[in-house]
């Protein structure tokens, strides 16, 4: 009798992984198959239910990865035009959004501020300021780059901070799903998102709920109103975020930058030709992100026009931008939870639920509209951009305000400040795409962590808020 071959552990391992794969995949099928079985709801369309059904089994693959996100969210769009929810030309142009050529856009021009040497001098910069000790300087670089969202958009700050802070990483041979990348990366994302609130310049959301509130009511917030209303709030909000992801993750304390780095951080060179070229263009392209009010020009136009200049000056190495840059992630991610986002919006289902949930907080006061706006609002920028959930959100929430004798500039202000935190998909918000493109964390491991920080912060922020405002009169 032969005795029976063994089966390498590889094997073994791999037909594990298959297995748990088909399972999960099979059983979110099942999970969205009972959804569309179940009557339609009240007031929603029937491409609203459809919609639902496609969500709940998208939820469970992005969560999951049983199937690579990119793969996942480009049959996002395939599903929405199999399932009657979405025509074929609105739902695959959402892949070729504005936003999504901004986010290349502004993915290039850090990777060729890295080609020049500008981004490991702006690392060298910091190191010299902060030491070499890994969480310190995090805490320092993420303290920068989140106060920098709020005068530029945060899609830029947080390619800046991350490509000044990669190469650092590498240097101290910190890998992709240890617990101190998955720590550096998150937390960089999380910080730059929360200072995008303390300006009207650090988003759309800003602009949309400030515009919303002058057209329903008549009141006007100006740059400065909401400034001295966000600014100190996202002062605390920034290292209390910073904070969690540290609790959460646990990085390693013990960690060093190697001491060449701090080497080059003391004995920096002038900056070359190419540097001095490529850091004026890219401060012209910031400066055209904070003026498109006055030359309304879009941010996606700018961000290319800064790549072709720095092009035509023969700066670009062509073959090293097309391999660093992370395309998949910025057409299919994004753009598929643009898609995702639209269809939420034209099949009624966001209307619907928000219809739901506001009733509930009328008549309670303001706190518990308060909390209603913050939560729905940073709940819907999961899926939807959170200027779409700004733009749903005002129009509902601002009558019941008034009604209720509450003064609507607070509940824009909640609204957008609140919006910052969508923590918990990676399709949640650009930065969340761009940290995930670099392979340092799954979506899991950012749910995991994105939920436990989304409450802490909106619960700080909750506390901050109302502190504040009290003392400056917007509340009684």
């Amino acid at each position: 009798m032969q005795p029976a071959k063994k089966v390498r552990p590889e094997l073994e391992k791999e037909t594990s992984t298959s297995k748990r794969r088909t399972a999960i995949i099979v059983g979110a099928v099942l999970v969205g198959f009972i959804v569309w079985l179940l009557p339609t709801p009240v007031g929603l369309s029937p491409e609203g239910h459809r919609f639902l059904s496609l969500l709940v089994f998208l939820i469970i693959m992005f969560l999951t990865e049983a199937i690579p996100l990119p793969v996942t969210m480009a049959g996002a769009g395939a599903g929405l035009i199999l399932m009657g929810i979405g025509e074929v030309g609105s739902v695959w142009t959402a892949y070729a959004h504005p936003v999504v050529f901004f986010v290349i856009g502004c993915l290039m021009l850090a990777n060729i501020a890295e080609q020049v040497g500008l981004t490991r001098r702006l690392g060298n910069i910091l190191l010299r300021r902060c030491g070499n000790n890994v969480v310190k300087f995090s805490f320092f670089a993420c303290y920068l780059f989140g106060i920098l969202s709020g005068w530029m958009h945060d899609v830029s700050a947080v390619t800046l901070g991350l490509m000044s802070l990669l190469p650092l990483m590498r240097a101290a041979e910190i890998k992709p799903g240890s617990s101190t990348g998955k720590f550096l990366v998150i937390s960089m994302a999380f910080c730059c998102s929360t200072g995008g609130m303390s300006t009207l310049a650090g988003g759309g959301r800003n602009m949309v709920a400030v515009a919303f509130l002058q057209e329903f009511t008549g009141i006007r917030v100006t740059f400065w109103d909401w400034m001295i209303h966000a600014f100190p709030v996202a002062l605390i909000g920034i290292p209390v975020v910073w904070g969690v992801v540290y609790l959460v993750l646990r990085p390693d304390t013990s960690l060093r930058f190697p001491k060449r780095e701090m080497q080059r951080a003391v004995t920096d060179d002038p900056l070359s030709r190419k540097e001095v070229i490529t850091l004026a263009v890219t401060s012209l392209v910031f400066v055209g992100f904070l003026t498109t009010g006055v030359h309304q020009i879009d941010y996606s136009v700018v961000a290319v026009l800064g790549v072709l200049i720095l092009s035509a000056l023969g700066l670009v190495d062509w073959s090293t931008l097309n391999k660093e840059i992370p395309w998949a992630v910025s057409f299919l991610i994004f753009g598929g939870g643009i898609s995702l986002g639209r269809a939420m919006d034209y099949t009624g289902t966001a209307e619907f639920l928000a219809n739901i949930f506001f009733p509930l907080f009328e008549g309670r006061g303001w706190i518990i509209l308060f909390i209603g706006v913050a939560v729905f609002g940073s709940l819907f920028s999961e899926i939807m951009a959170n200027v779409a959930s700004a733009s749903l959100i005002i129009p509902i929430a601002i009558p019941i305000a008034q009604m209720a004798g509450i003064n609507p500039a607070v509940i824009a202000l909640t609204l957008g400040m609140f919006t910052s935190f969508a923590f918990l998909l990676v399709i949640g918000c650009p930065p969340n795409a761009i940290a995930y493109s670099f392979g340092y964390f799954s979506t899991f491991d950012f749910f995991k962590v994105g939920i436990v920080t989304e409450i802490i912060a909106m619960l700080t922020l909750a506390a901050l808020t109302i502190v504040w405002w009290s003392i400056l009169g917007a509340i009684v």
